[in-house]
């Protein structure tokens, strides 16, 4: 199969994987007890029964909640997210305002995770039974097991509170700036720690099962220097490991990134959506999810295309 039909056939798998994380979110969003309008009714008591009702209506509330998800999602169809009933712009306007600092963060968590991941997990598999292997263990374990928040708050504790390396708030300043890329850093180690700590383990197993591979037997046998034999076959083979189990983790940095935001005050999509959900923003809510689900599917996508030019042999399994 060519990889041009590959991944036509995988992005049609994708459609309705997203179709049913719109159902399924528009359907939980709407069995939460309390909407916008009791939001409304907290901040204003003075609002009756009768008002309440009617602004219901003058919001589309009243009606079933089929007729609704069809009506959003014909708009979301033509591009229109919906409007915000508390926060002024439209859904859309609010997420793609958010979105770029998001990117960022999940970029960079990405790139910490594989730098650090990809080289551990070698050499712990070529120095497996020794201390070095036993500390990138231990550590490992340590990144798995520590909860995100509380090493925001402790990197906060050190580095921006007793050393004053990186700044508490927000420089306020355009994202490529030099203060908000030098702000970024923080919240994106906190990030990516979990992410590398598990990429290190897959690594360092994957290498250690190609090492003991006839392959790899018969190539030393040919007289190949080791650091061929470990960088130009055994690596490839191991990688593919690594970016299946990494697509997987995207969901986990998406999900951290929610937490590390409003710990840091990073303005992205995850501060921004635990404001929707707290004012019951249901298109809001909707959109963010949306986008989060689009952002998983293509970085499956992506690690389905390394996968098939890692190995060729498993397009012909689809």
């Amino acid at each position: 199969m060519s990889l041009r039909r590959f991944i036509a056939q995988r992005l049609l798998v994708s459609v309705p994987v997203m179709f049913g994380v719109s159902i399924i979110t528009f359907a939980l969003v709407h069995l939460t007890p309390g909407d916008v309008v009791d939001i409304i009714i907290g901040i204003n008591p003075r609002v009756g029964p009768g008002e309440a009702e009617q602004l219901r209506r003058d919001l589309g509330l009243h009606r079933p909640i089929y007729i609704q998800y069809i009506d959003w999602l014909t708009d979301v169809l033509q591009g229109d997210f919906g409007e915000t009933y508390s926060m002024g712009p439209s859904a859309g306007s609010l997420v793609k305002s958010r979105l770029p600092e998001t990117v960022a963060l999940g970029i960079f968590a990405w790139v910490f995770a594989m730098v650090i991941a990809i080289p551990t997990g070698i050499y712990a598999a070529v120095r497996k039974g020794k201390l070095g292997d036993d500390v990138s263990r231990f550590v490992a374990l340590a990144g798995v097991s520590i909860p995100n928040f509380w090493l925001g708050l402790m990197l906060i504790a050190i580095f921006a509170v007793t050393f004053d390396l990186w700044p508490v708030l927000d420089p306020q300043s355009s994202l490529l700036s030099r203060e908000m890329l030098w702000w970024l850093v923080l919240p994106g180690i906190t990030v990516g720690t979990a992410a590398s700590a598990q990429l290190m383990r897959i690594m360092r197993t994957s290498m250690g099962e190609e090492l003991n591979k006839e392959y790899v037997t018969a190539a030393r046998a040919k007289g190949l220097p080791e650091r061929t034999v470990i960088l130009k076959h055994v690596l490839r083979n191991s990688l593919i490991s690594v970016v299946t189990v990494a697509a997987f983790l995207t969901a986990s940095i998406v999900a951290g990134s929610v937490v590390v935001e409003v710990v840091f005050g990073w303005p992205g999509i995850g501060q921004l959506f635990i404001s929707a959900i707290n004012q019951r923003e249901i298109n809001l809510i909707l959109a963010i999810t949306l986008f989060t689900g689009i952002a998983i599917v293509i970085a499956n996508l992506l690690a389905d295309i390394i996968y098939a030019l890692l190995d060729p042999r498993i397009r012909n399994e689809y």
